[in-house]
């Protein structure tokens, strides 16, 4: 597609989402029903290659990667999704079942990929009915929704342990993904979207199963993890958690997907939030995971909680200046860093040895950039400073490896003979310390975290 036809087909997307934002929000009783000639607008299903294209993911039970569509053509592809979509014949493939692990656990999460074409159905579907449901939505909600990051509920706790919420129940919705009942999903999905062609199409990509050594599993619940339009039925049914809650709950709710924090003033408000927590979450057939439940009281000298790849803690200012000062701090989690070494060391890693040192040396800092610019945005100075001197210390390892001589080789080469430690990214000053009632998205400081 031409550059000037790609640009007006995604303005033409735009106004179509903003159009129907717009219409849910006026109307909070209204029920959409002539949508699913809007999934295969040509427009529609290249915005959603484009989206496919850009999260990349591995092919599905089929084995088509992207690579293998962009060799068959991808304007034949999508005219064909878009002529069984009109005709009612397209059918989804089951998705191919992966575990992953989780970082710093034993845990195994489950994950089900779909197959390239069935992604591309997905992302059409999610990209038309997202703005009605987004129009529901409650401030309280933040994972997987447009112009929202997961720094947006960090300053949520930020802002929340200032006016004095500094009890904390922390805690987590046991297989949320893999437990959200198939019927009540879809019950709630009617009062907001009454096409039938649009719920049949729904309950089908619900229904497809996952295939797992050979064999096809179908359950009657679950949206499973791995689907583009998964997080958005989570957060749809999630919703109800939020709605309740603003009526029946105590303290301030900060939800990310299916990660929760209420911050409390007292220890008996966290007791009575947990309570009803555990109540509504029974009504919706859900139920909170035991092990990561608790009542964390934010103190100077405490534990903190984990939430969101940080660790937070009340902590008091260092400097003279600031020694009268008390805040909630945060930094990476100790299972973050761990999952970041174990990833450098994974760049650069013997299997590794016969790769040009600047290819490595670009993985590494490809990888760096992302993870910086997610935990700039934190009081992360010292262990920014840890992370590249491991990353480091681990070129210089890689290189005395590939020369096959001793580690102090690889240390002159990327320490003293290299004005630039062999182009690895320099991590200093780039973190931003964040302030309570304050917008996190700021520029940094020349001196880094020197605001506190």
């Amino acid at each position: 597609m031409p550059e000037e036809a790609r640009t007006t087909a995604v303005d033409q997307v735009r106004e179509l989402q903003r159009t129907l934002y717009r219409a849910a929000k006026a109307d909070p009783k209204r029920r959409f029903h002539a949508l699913y000639d809007k999934v295969y607008r040509r427009g529609v299903m290249a915005r959603a290659w484009d989206q496919v294209r850009r999260n990349r993911g591995a092919g599905g039970i089929d084995r088509m990667t992207l690579a293998d569509v962009e060799a068959y053509g991808v304007s034949r592809m999508l005219d064909e999704l878009a002529t069984d979509l009109r005709e009612g014949q397209y059918r989804a493939l089951p998705g191919r079942r992966v575990w992953i692990p989780k970082p710093g656990t034993e845990e195994r999460r489950p994950l089900s990929i779909p197959a390239v074409r069935d992604r591309v159905v997905q992302a059409a579907l999610k990209i038309v009915i997202e703005p009605i449901f987004e129009a529901d939505f409650l401030p309280c909600s933040f994972g997987f929704r447009p112009k929202k990051a997961a720094q947006d509920a960090l300053q949520v706790l930020i802002d929340e342990a200032w006016r004095g919420h500094r009890w904390v129940v922390e805690t987590d919705i046991a297989g949320c993904f893999e437990a959200i009942p198939h019927d009540r999903l879809m019950t709630v999905i009617k009062q907001r979207v009454c096409d039938r062609r649009i719920l049949k199409l729904l309950r089908a990509l619900l229904q497809t199963g996952v295939m797992e050594e050979g064999v096809v599993w179908h359950s009657e619940t679950g949206t499973p993890q791995g689907g583009v339009v998964s997080p958005l039925l989570a957060n749809v049914y999630l919703n109800q958690l939020d709605r309740a809650w603003q009526r029946r709950g105590c303290g301030a709710l900060c939800r990310y997907a299916d990660d929760l924090v209420v911050m409390c003033k007292s220890r008996q408000e966290a007791e009575q939030a947990l309570a009803v927590l555990q109540k509504i979450l029974a009504e919706l057939g859900l139920t909170l995971k035991e092990a990561k439940t608790r009542i964390v009281h934010l103190w100077e000298g405490g534990v903190g909680i984990d939430f969101l790849g940080f660790q937070h803690r009340w902590v008091r200012g260092r400097a003279q200046r600031a020694r009268h000062l008390t805040f909630l701090a945060r930094w990476p989690s100790r299972q973050a860093m761990q999952a970041t070494r174990d990833r450098i060391r994974e760049l650069t890693s013997r299997k590794r040895l016969l790769l040009p040192v600047e290819e490595v040396v670009g993985d590494v800092n490809l990888f760096l950039r992302g993870w910086a610019g997610y935990f700039r945005y934190g009081n992360s100075a010292r262990h920014f400073h840890k992370i590249r001197q491991y990353a480091l210390s681990r070129l210089a390892i890689f290189v005395a490896n590939r020369h096959k001589k001793p580690t102090k080789y690889g240390w002159k080469s990327a320490v003293y003979l290299s004005p630039n430690n062999l182009s690895l990214i320099n991590l200093n000053g780039s973190v931003v310390a964040p302030r309570p009632n304050r917008p996190w998205r700021v520029k940094p400081n020349a001196g880094g975290e020197g605001r506190r």
